[in-house]
């Protein structure tokens, strides 16, 4: 399913499908989106509150459904992650974007909106940073967000901090994953993750070690590891070890479940929980590449 390129004079729409978010927590957002030439449209969501969420699981979902309804919105922005996706989730129609397919960006708990979509509509979306996030973003992250909206461009050439927890390899594949939590999450319901021929992302923030080991042995045993066609492992921040230490940090304790199969593995890709979060392209074919520690990927629509 193609999502067109954006061009000046485009509307982007923010909601806030999970954690209640003010409008100045965004403000820096809409003037880089206003420099990129984009009308900003704010959903109900922004700026009101039920207790940790924006608005009642209803209000969440009606404000998102608005935004997926309406033609004039070219692509969808979630202000801020938190919790809450989960919650609304099964009371959304996604069905709208068969007929005016269009990009949805996030991610941490709009993990639940990339997988529920790679498993039901095959559209891809957009694992990047969100406005509550830009006035502390890399130019080079923010500008990764530009070229998939308006070029449809990703070309990454990353060097690994982690060379020996890297595997060479080449594929070409889907991409999809996300937040480890969130996706340990979503097992067994019909939005989780499927086994599959796949590139899988993972990401994770303030974690115990031992609790990653416990969601990778969870991934594990329901086969989802079986018939991937790589991996990569993005930003793990501020994690934890408990009283008695775990002895692995999360880097390695994920990368000894792939260390003997023969798909590549690259560690430490920029995106997720950090100042530099770079966009990624989930459920659209990538060519990925890692050679010494070093990642090559791409797409380019020409």
């Amino acid at each position: 399913m193609q999502i067109k390129k954006l061009k000046p004079g485009d509307c982007v729409g923010i909601t806030a499908p999970a954690k209640r978010i003010d409008f100045k927590e965004i403000a820096y957002a809409i003037e880089v989106f206003e420099s990129w030439g984009l009308e900003v449209k704010l959903g109900k969501t922004i700026g009101t509150g039920e207790f940790l969420f924006s608005g009642t699981d209803e209000e969440r979902a009606k404000d998102f459904q608005a935004m997926l309804n309406d033609e004039d919105i070219d692509v969808i922005f979630s202000a801020r992650g938190g919790y809450g996706c989960a919650r609304i989730i099964d009371l959304i129609d996604f069905s709208v974007l068969s007929k005016n397919p269009k990009w949805l960006v996030g991610f941490s708990d709009f993990t639940v909106i990339h997988n529920h979509l790679f498993q039901k509509i095959k559209l891809p979306t957009l694992h990047a940073s969100m406005p509550v996030f830009f006035n502390e973003n890399t130019d080079a992250a923010l500008q990764s967000i530009y070229n998939v909206l308006f070029h449809q461009n990703i070309n990454y050439q990353v060097i690994s901090a982690f060379p020996e927890l890297c595997i060479d390899g080449e594929t070409e594949a889907e991409i999809i994953g996300g937040n480890l939590s969130v996706i340990y999450s979503l097992l067994g319901s019909s939005s989780g993750l499927k086994r599959g021929k796949y590139i899988l992302f993972l990401e994770d923030l303030a974690e115990y070690f031992y609790h990653v080991d416990r969601m990778m042995q969870n991934l594990k045993r329901n086969n989802l590891f079986t018939d991937l066609a790589g991996v990569i492992v993005g930003n793990f921040t501020d994690m934890k070890d408990g009283a008695l230490p775990f002895g692995k940090n999360s880097y390695e304790i994920i990368f000894d479940y792939f260390k003997n199969k023969n798909i590549p593995v690259f560690t430490g890709f920029p995106s997720g929980h950090s100042s530099d979060n770079r966009a990624i392209i989930f459920g659209e074919k990538l060519s990925f590449k890692v050679i010494n520690g070093k990642c090559y990927l791409k797409k380019k629509y020409l």
